[in-house]
Order: structure tokens, then sequence, then C-alpha cells
């Protein structure tokens, strides 16, 4: 199997003694080389001795000598200068393209290490790897979860720039997209991201003192003021309390002022959906939000503490919402406030991730800390993934851990990635003994 191959070969795991070419001549491996994840030859810049002289190059690694035939290495350029082709089947020998053997060795995966991998591969427990959590030593864990948590921070930073090319380049769009997103509590985050994308935040700002006009905006653009979107039961209601046709008519004058077009309001998801998390409420959140100039990525910045970081998100619904979920169906009457739950997982979601990113990208090293430090402020998120962990033996304490914790399941667990995980490693360099 080449991945263990590869596995064996960076981490050494290979005899001490007895390496050599399949022509009999002694290897010793003084540095394996990086491990290159992109095209080309699997290790760079590795330092192998073959027979006593010291060769600085590649390093290729196949299950079967062929192999380097049936991937066309000897017509590329980019493997002239491999100096070992390790294999686990030594079946040919191999030539460059320059037309120069290249030195070949047989290497063997340990049987402990086969026997631990294919355990993790059948093992139907989530996660595989249960039993060694509770040997893990404070500093393997913690070492562990602080790249992670780097990892995740990054994976967001990705999705926070791809939003700026988006908008043109605005970092102010991209964090009211990267806001709005988040809005969606998972269930409508794509929904909602799309909506960002439909608003016109500097024709929007033209408009900034009035609230109803932002909140006709923004249900407006959102689909929502459509007759069609109203169950048939309650669009009698809706007309008659007024309000519904008054958001319509001042949207239509300025959808045709600003040339809007709406969102297709089919991408709302309502089903097993609580009230609370109904699009119309969360959009009137943000509508008030905005109208209170504390949906900018300037207020962000300006945030140095936990207290105020939560403040500048603290939001509520415009008077109708008090008493509806939806037009014409009245509820009884509640402010609608965010939970302080619901501002830690923006906090998490998207202030963290953008002050990392905008950090990033201005070379203020200053907001990248603040990012971290305010995941060390937050208490741990709580779900089904948290509880896994914490079931297998992990303290899982600060939003820190659950971030970190998350993307292990995700980009590890879920993708059966052990080889690049470190919980992975120490489970298969198990001795079979230790069982």
């Amino acid at each position: 199997m080449e991945q263990l191959l590869h596995y064996c070969w960076k981490h050494k795991m290979w005899p001490l003694e007895g390496l050599q070419t399949t022509d009999g001549r002694p290897v010793e491996v003084v540095d394996p080389g990086l491990h290159n994840h992109n095209s080309g030859p699997d290790f760079f810049n590795a330092k192998v001795k073959i027979g006593g002289t010291l060769w600085v190059g590649n390093v290729e690694i196949h299950d079967k000598s062929s192999d380097w035939y049936l991937h066309g290495h000897q017509t590329d350029v980019h493997y002239n200068n491999v100096v070992l082709h390790v294999v686990g089947v030594a079946d040919r020998e191999i030539q460059t393209q320059e037309g120069n053997f290249v030195p070949q060795m047989l290497l063997a995966v340990p049987q402990s290490v086969h026997d631990n991998y294919e355990e993790l591969l059948r093992t139907d427990a989530y996660p595989p790897c249960y039993r060694i959590i509770p040997q893990l030593t404070r500093l393997t864990v913690h070492s562990w979860m602080a790249a992670l948590q780097t990892e995740r921070l990054e994976q967001k930073t990705i999705a926070i720039e791809q939003r700026v090319k988006q908008a043109g380049g605005s970092w102010e769009d991209a964090y009211f997209m990267t806001l709005a997103r988040n809005y969606g509590f998972g269930i409508n985050g794509d929904a909602f991201e799309e909506w960002a994308r439909h608003i016109p935040l500097q024709a929007v700002g033209k408009h900034r003192d009035d609230l109803f006009q932002i909140e006709a905006i923004f249900l407006g653009q959102a689909g929502l003021l459509e007759l069609s979107t109203i169950p048939e039961r309650y669009q009698k209601d809706a007309l008659n309390e007024g309000y519904f046709a008054k958001l319509r008519n001042e949207y239509q004058y300025l959808a045709h002022k600003f040339s809007l077009q709406p969102m297709d309001a089919s991408r709302w998801r309502f089903l097993r959906l609580r009230p609370q998390n109904f699009p119309h409420i969360r959009i009137s959140q943000l509508a008030n939000l905005y109208y209170e100039r504390r949906a900018s990525l300037s207020a962000l910045v300006d945030c140095h503490d936990m207290v105020s970081l939560a403040d500048m998100l603290h939001t509520q619904v415009t008077p109708y919402w008090e008493t509806h979920y939806t037009f014409g169906s009245e509820s009884i009457r509640n402010s609608k406030r965010l939970s302080p739950g619901s501002i830690n997982l923006l906090i998490i979601n998207t202030c963290i991730p953008m002050l990392f990113a905008y950090g990033r990208h201005t070379l203020k090293e200053e907001l990248c800390d603040r990012a971290f430090d305010f995941l060390e402020q937050l208490k741990a998120e709580q779900n089904h993934i948290i509880r896994m962990w914490q079931e297998c033996g992990l303290d899982v304490e600060t939003a820190g851990d659950s971030q970190a914790l998350i993307q292990l399941k995700r980009e590890y667990c879920d993708k059966r990635d052990c080889l690049r995980c470190r919980i992975g490693y120490e489970y298969l360099k198990r001795d079979n003994a230790s069982k």
C-alpha cells in the first residue's frame, strides 16, 4: 500500500540496519527529505548514502517499480533528480528522461504498522483511535490541538478571501457576507450568503438612517415580499395588517431606483427549523444591526475585549416581528433578541476568523493574536462532535479546543485520513504487545 510506504519513509519506520538497494549496495538514510503534497517527486531534498556515497536529491515512492512507467515519470524532466526509488515490489529497472538508471530500494511496512492501520480502517467505533486517546501525553494533545486550531482558522481565511474576490476586493462587503452566512446557523447558511451577495451595501448606505427602508430592501432582496411566499391561510391576514403591503410598496420603489433583483425565495428552508431561526427574524435582526452601525468591519476591529464584542453583536427585531415569525401569523410578544449562545457562535464563526484573516491581509499581528485570545476566553461549544471527544477522554474547555476538535473530525476522522493525524501516528506506532 503506497500510502503506508510514504508514511514509513516520512516517519523513519524502517529497520535500523540492513537497508540496501536492489543491486546489493548498503543504504543509509541521513534525511528522508521534505514531503511534497503537489505534483513532482514525493520527497524533496533527501540525503541518502548509497554504497558510501552521499546523494542529495529527490525520492519517489511506489508500490511497484513498474508504476514509474505507469505514471509517465520516464518522460518527465521533474524526475531527473530522483536519487532513490523506494518500492514495495521491485519488478523492473527504471530510467529517467535523461536515460539514467535510478537506484531502487525495497521497503517493507512493519507488520505492526500494517495491522494497526487495517484496524483503524475497519473499526466501527467512532473515532477508531479511541483506545489510545487516554494514553496520550498532555504535550502531544496540546501541540496537536494548537495546530488544528490554526489550521481551522486558515481554512476559514481561504473562504473569506474568496468572498473578498466576489465582492471586488471589498473586505467590508466580505465581512457582511460572512456575518450573514453565520446568521443562517447552519441550515440556511448558503441561502444567507447568497442573500448577502444580493444586498448592494452602497445603495443601502444611502438610506442608512431609515430602518424601515433598510428592512424593506433586506426582506425584498430575500424574495420574501412576494405574496406567494406566504402560506395561503395567512395571506389575507398579512394584507389586512398592512405592514407587508407597506414593505412591499417601499421595496418596489427602491428596487426601481437601484435596479435591484431579488434572490429566489425557494432557497430558504423552513422544514424542521425553530421559528426563532426563520429568515424573516434573522433578517430583521440584521437590519437592526446594520441600522445601528454595528455590522461593519471597522466596528469589529475596534473591539478589544469580549464585552465590547458581545455588545456589538447584540440586537433584536423591529416592532412588527416582536409579535410575528412570518407575515400574517401572529404570536406572543417577544423581543427576539439574540441569545448569549447565538452571540458566542457568531463570535466563533464570524468575528474571530475575520480578525485573523484581516490581520493576515494587513500584516497586523495584533489582530491575529486577538483572534486566538478570544478563542481561549470563550467557553467550548456544546454539540455532538464535542461530546464524542469528551467521551473518548479529551478535555474540552475553550472555544479553541472545540474548534480544533471539529477540525479533527471533519478533516481527518470523516475522511479516514489517519496517516496525517498525530493521534493516528501514535496509534500506528504501537507495538502489538501493548494493545
